[in-house]
């Protein structure tokens, strides 16, 4: 299932996406002089950190909307799918972060990093691992249930145990260095609803206006009692971060 995303509304409103990357980014650990491909790079955000490690950074996304706002901060990024990447042996490093769990076709992203690599290059990221944001795809499901005329749901997202993931990067071709799923309870400042309005576009693109209203206000009243403390909204989000090398 492809997401239609809007980069204004998702730096607005879903920052803390790439603020939270600078760990990952801290794991991958550039050398200046180095060529890194920033896989599923967004608006550029983090790519633009990568950069000022005096490293020759190329971002590539799904999604024209955000390849351009990247290009507007001066960066060379491209559209191009996960699993389709076009590089042979060009980059010493593959970063990602947030990104893998859209792209549901494991293998083939898998083979496209791998042929994307240098011998012993380093493929480092982080995206949702398993139990990420659960509560919020049972509510989603949960109501889509409960009204057959939605249509059937379709989870967009692949958020594997540490394990599975693991065996597949050594399936791959791939030496594992680390990987670690990580429970991390994110505020959403702009509250649950504009949280869905961004990262369920996918789920909801075929109903119309009304019936895309009542799945907001259901979802939002089903997760409630779990989501919102203290009058804050806390999104149940666990990563899986991970460093692997091309062998």
């Amino acid at each position: 299932m492809k997401q239609t995303w809007n980069a204004d509304q998702y730096v607005n409103h879903a920052s803390f996406v790439a603020e939270h990357g600078i760990p990952v980014l801290e794991l991958l650990a550039p050398k200046s002089g180095e060529r890194i491909l920033d896989l599923g790079c967004g608006d550029g955000a983090l790519t633009k950190e990568i950069e000022k490690y005096g490293v020759s950074v190329h971002g590539v996304d799904s999604s024209p909307s955000m390849i351009l706002a990247a290009q507007e901060r001066g960066l060379s990024a491209e559209v191009m799918s996960g699993d389709e990447l076009t590089f042979n042996n060009e980059f010493d490093a593959v970063f990602s972060n947030a990104a893998i769990h859209w792209m549901t076709n494991v293998d083939a992203v898998l083979s496209s990093v791998y042929n994307s690599l240098k011998n012993d290059g380093r493929f480092v990221g982080e995206f949702g691992g398993y139990g990420n944001v659960s509560v919020l795809v049972n509510a989603m499901q949960t109501v889509f249930e409960s009204h057959p005329e939605f249509g059937e749901f379709i989870n967009p997202w692949y958020f594997p145990k540490a394990e599975i993931y693991k065996k597949k990067l050594q399936e791959a071709g791939f030496k594992i260095h680390f990987i670690e799923l990580i429970p991390r309870p994110t505020p959403l400042n702009s509250g649950v609803r504009k949280w869905l309005n961004i990262f369920s576009g996918g789920i909801t693109k075929n109903l119309d206006a009304q019936q895309k209203d009542d799945f907001l206000n259901e979802v939002e009243h089903l997760v409630k009692p779990n989501l919102l403390i203290n009058g804050t909204w806390v999104a149940d989000y666990v990563r899986l971060r991970f460093s692997a090398q091309k062998i």
